[in-house]
């Protein structure tokens, strides 16, 4: 066992203060994803800051008519919330098909948001992986790949994030909002993760000693359906192998507003921009959602085993949204 230290922190200018003052230290909440890492030999940090207990897990209202969400709120809490079931059905759909019930009450928001990819050869210390190991290789590409990215990967990895919430905030126009040494800061949530490009190893655009304290939703127009739908090997306990969010607003039969993000296929959840293109202003037909998504799906890279991804997503896309424009 490699020995490390522990620290409860009483306030976030703590955690980052002492997060600042000891390298290779990592925030610990719920711990679902990173001592699973530790057990395995990829995550070794010397010092655990426990921000677990800090005031960050209440979901509040704000003056705009969004919601204010704690990056120690729970996934089971934020599941239930009443607010999130009636506003933005996807996010708690999307939370109660990830992980299972024990660890959905033990797993916290900001700890979904930075779990790291379930890629075999990532998880295996044994094996080279340019994610845990830059410049050793990506076996993956040539070797078990059936699960992984069919989009914005790179030669360097082919891993796809394993979030569902992610996915379903993505669709939602969330923001990250981070406190660190220099500061706040809000980013986007569509760009807080990013593809793999040269450097892999890099998953988010969080900066040294940064920590997440809330997502902010957006307030949703009247009269507007999300939902989310995941495909998976087994009805539960089983990472997507493709998934998607949809968020939809149609008036006189005609698309006013339209979201969709895809799960499951890339580094970060994949927000549909060009397939949204299409889709807005649009008559809300069954060839519309086709026609966007297709043009969405015209840019995905399968490797030798997962295509069938591509189809997979098509299906699961225009699925929601015709159950959605279907919607009184």
């Amino acid at each position: 066992m490699k020995p490390f230290g522990y620290l409860r922190a009483g306030s976030v200018a703590e955690a980052v203060r002492e997060s600042a003052a000891y390298p290779g230290a990592r925030f610990l909440g719920g711990g679902t994803n990173l001592v699973d890492l530790m057990k395995l030999g990829v995550e070794s940090p010397g010092l655990l800051i426990d921000v677990s207990r800090l005031p960050l897990d209440r979901v509040t209202d704000t003056a705009d008519g969004g919601l204010r969400i704690g990056a120690a709120v729970r996934n089971s809490d934020l599941a239930a919330h009443h607010a999130v079931r009636t506003r933005y059905p996807a996010l708690s759909q999307a939370l109660l098909a990830g992980a299972s019930g024990q660890l959905r009450n033990t797993a916290t928001t900001g700890g979904n948001l930075l779990q790291r990819t379930r890629c075999p050869y990532f998880q295996d210390t044994s094996k080279p992986c340019n994610k845990r190991r830059p410049g050793s290789g990506c076996p993956a590409r040539e070797g078990a790949h059936r699960d992984l990215a069919v989009l914005g990967h790179s030669a360097e990895c082919v891993a796809t994030h394993p979030s569902d919430m992610a996915v379903a905030l993505a669709a939602l126009d969330a923001t990250v909002l981070l406190h660190g040494p220099d500061g706040e800061r809000a980013v986007p949530l569509t760009d807080f993760h990013r593809l793999p490009g040269d450097s892999p190893d890099t998953d988010t655009v969080l900066r040294p000693d940064e920590l997440i304290t809330d997502v902010l939703l957006p307030p949703l127009p009247d009269g507007t359906a999300s939902l989310y739908r995941k495909a998976r090997d087994r009805a539960s306990f089983a990472f997507a192998l493709a998934s998607v969010a949809a968020v939809l607003h149609v008036r006189d039969g005609r698309i006013e507003h339209a979201a969709l993000a895809f799960g499951g296929l890339a580094h970060r959840p994949w927000r549909a921009r060009a397939a949204e293109e299409i889709l807005r202003g649009a008559p809300a037909t069954d060839e519309t959602y086709e026609t966007a998504v297709d043009a969405e799906l015209a840019a995905a890279r399968p490797l030798r085993d997962n295509a069938f991804k591509v189809t997979l997503a098509r299906r699961l896309a225009v699925d929601a949204l015709a159950g959605l424009a279907a919607r009184p």
